[in-house]
């Protein structure tokens, strides 16, 4: 897929995970202080956009967001989510790419590749320059691992440790403790309850999902009979597949018909799981499969109300519709060794390149049947995730990109125009950087960003697409954590609607990552289940209702567990209730928005200049900010039509 108008969005770079023994702790040190040094010295550098060095803590705008952010309970510049993380996903990261180094050694792991092994040959002389960022702090957004983002950095270290031997993986030695199996944190022994999430040490949640009793599991109702989940959760290691037949392919095999909710969903995908565990669990695990099967089977959903379609594995020529010869090659190899590292946090073992492929399969037959008429709409419930995969680059725990591959299939089944809707708490930077150049797909994405400081560091609002798909790129970049239900629902009412009305895609693709729910260990977000609900139900009125929803990230398993279940509850016909009343967004979010305003309307005629930026100019407390919301506001309201002006909040008047 060549693109000569456009560089790739960077990927991890953390070429060698290097063995203790050839770790200088004081040279790493010295190192950091030159970091140090050279971003100081650099915040006055040009970038390639024309915009100069940091943004964040220079300008008043950064001070004003500061402010707006203590409503949500967080500042920018201090670490992401609630629990005080940022980067969720990992990696270093250079402006330009090694080639050989395009995996990462797998440190002392048996099997493990090593740099001068199969994928530095597959790849060499075969990776195309990233799209610079221009800001340090978007760089710092993948140098740390999800290890040092969960707080393992506070954890107790061995006294014993020995300095000159440290390594920022495999050194961490922590005394007795047990981790939740929920949220993955690490607990001291003497404690019953997970500290971060309150989930009890003997919790049951595998076998009943979210239904399940946080604090005793002998109060988790009891299941009416044994279902399939029940056999799935039995063993619990990994990449067990379980006994059960009733999940497994050789049984899925009922054809949707017409009006129908189809899942996919495929055993065999559970055996992607990192084989040697670091010094935390990985929180891409098979449980987060696992558990929300058995949330579904004990409401009766799947299998129940659902229908099941057989899961087949990808073909190449499919994949390579949107990644390139290279990518392929680099995850098919994987299945020669143990435990391989694309980045130090997304790894792959030799059954990842089949997990990957039936992933990729699932979710390309769902949107072949839906565009078809043979389901309603459809849930891949898929793993590994794929939305940070980009045409050339494997990072952010994603292999291959599911929604992407769906969106080809899709448009070979019939479909011209396909809306890719996404609400994972990161920026899908995959997606956006295969479709960037496509006016045929529109991709729209609400994601945390601080500035390009929160992983993967792209997607700020003005990110609009390149070439011919200028404009089919739409961003909703948060500025901060602590954005919740009105923040997202109002951004759909007043943004997300009117763009997919105007475009009026034939399919809609949903990449629902659920780790912007409240409770999720690297999100640091507040959506419920109920607002996952509503943003459900709301994008059903487009494309006919044939709309496809695929798995993506969220790590809280009660979390994940609860909030696939309301989405699907919608998808089968359910009405998630009516809209809060009185909706009204944080003004962190309405900040957030009034950017986005500012840069896609002049794509999408549609967007109207809704109340609360009046309402947000008048009780700002902040002078330079109030001032500037009035000056824009009048400049837009000079060149707008006068009936899109004053439109009572949700109910924008291109939704009719």
């Amino acid at each position: 897929m060549g693109k000569d108008s456009k560089m790739v969005t960077a990927r991890d770079e953390h070429a060698e995970e290097e063995s203790m023994s050839d770790v200088d702790y004081e040279a790493l040190k010295g190192d950091e202080e030159t970091d140090d040094d050279d971003d100081e010295a650099g915040d006055d550098e040009t970038t390639e956009d024309g915009q100069s060095g940091d943004r964040v803590g220079d300008s008043e705008d950064a001070e004003d967001e500061e402010a707006a952010c203590r409503e949500n309970e967080e500042l920018p510049g201090e670490g992401g989510g609630r629990n005080g993380f940022r980067n969720p996903h990992a990696g270093d990261t250079s402006d330009e790419l090694d080639n050989d180094n395009m995996m990462s050694e797998a440190g002392s792991y048996p099997g493990a590749l090593t740099l001068e092994e199969d994928i530095g040959e597959v790849l060499a002389g075969k990776v195309k320059r990233r799209r610079t960022l221009g800001k340090r702090d978007r760089q710092r957004a993948r140098k740390s691992s999800w290890e040092d983002l969960l707080g393992m950095n506070d954890a107790d270290w061995d006294d014993e440790s020995d300095d000159d031997d440290w390594s920022p993986i495999s050194a961490l030695k922590l005394r007795p403790h047990w981790f939740c199996i929920n949220c993955t944190m690490p607990n001291s022994e003497n404690l019953q309850l997970c500290s971060k999430c309150g989930e009890n040490v003997k919790s049951d949640i595998l076998s009943r999902g979210h239904l399940s009793s946080p604090l005793d599991p002998a109060r988790s109702p009891s299941s009416t009979e044994p279902t399939a989940n029940h056999e799935l959760s039995k063993d619990s290691s990994p990449g067990s597949l379980g006994t059960s037949s009733a999940c497994s392919s050789d049984h899925t095999t009922e054809t949707s018909k017409s009006g129908k909710t189809v899942l996919g969903f495929d055993e065999r995908m559970l055996l992607h799981y990192e084989t040697h565990m670091k010094s935390h669990p990985h929180p891409e695990r098979p449980d987060r499969l696992r558990v929300i099967i058995a949330g579904l089977t004990a409401e009766g959903l799947y299998p129940g109300r659902c229908v099941s379609l057989p899961a087949r594995e990808v073909t190449r020529s499919e994949l390579e519709k949107v990644h390139s010869e290279a990518h392929v090659d680099a995850v098919e190899v994987t299945c020669n060794k143990d435990l391989s590292y694309f980045t130090t946090d997304t790894y792959a073992n030799k059954d990842s390149s089949l997990a990957a492929r039936l992933a990729a399969g699932i979710c390309a037959d769902l949107a072949k049947a839906i565009v078809h008429g043979e389901a309603q709409n459809g849930f891949a419930l898929v793993r590994p995730p794929g939305h940070h995969a980009e045409e050339v680059n494997v990072m952010g725990f994603c292999l291959h990109n599911n929604a992407g591959v769906a969106a080809k299939a899709a448009q070979a089944a019939g479909a011209k125009k396909v809306l890719i809707v996404d609400w994972d708490v990161h920026h899908g930077n995959g997606t956006q950087d295969i479709f960037d150049d496509d006016p045929t797909v529109l991709y729209v994405s609400l994601h945390r960003h601080e500035g390009g400081t929160f992983y993967p560091g792209t997607g700020a609002a003005t990110e609009v697409g390149v070439g011919n798909g200028e404009g089919s790129s739409v961003n909703i970049p948060w500025m901060c954590s602590g954005i919740g239900d009105n923040d997202y629902i109002y951004a759909f009412l007043h943004i997300v609607l009117p763009i997919a009305k105007q475009f009026a895609p034939d399919m809609t693709i949903i990449s629902a990552g659920f780790d912007a729910a409240r409770g999720d260990p690297l999100g640091g977000c507040e959506v419920t289940p109920s607002g996952y609900a509503h943003m459900t139900s709301l994008l059903s009125s487009l494309s006919g209702g044939k709309m496809l929803v695929v798995l993506e990230g969220g790590y809280n398993l009660r979390s994940i567990s609860a909030s696939a279940t309301a989405v699907i509850k919608v998808l089968l016909g359910d009405n998630p209730g009516p809209l809060p009343d009185n909706l009204q967004p944080t003004e962190a979010g309405a900040l957030s928005m009034f950017d986005v305003f500012a840069v896609q309307s002049q794509y999408w005629p549609c967007l109207q200049i809704p109340l609360f930026v009046q309402h947000l100019a008048r009780i700002s407390s902040r002078g330079h900010r109030k001032e500037l919301l009035l000056g824009e506001l009048d400049q837009q309201l000079e060149s707008s039509p006068s009936e899109q002006v004053g439109q009572p909040i949700g109910t924008p008047s291109c939704l009719g």
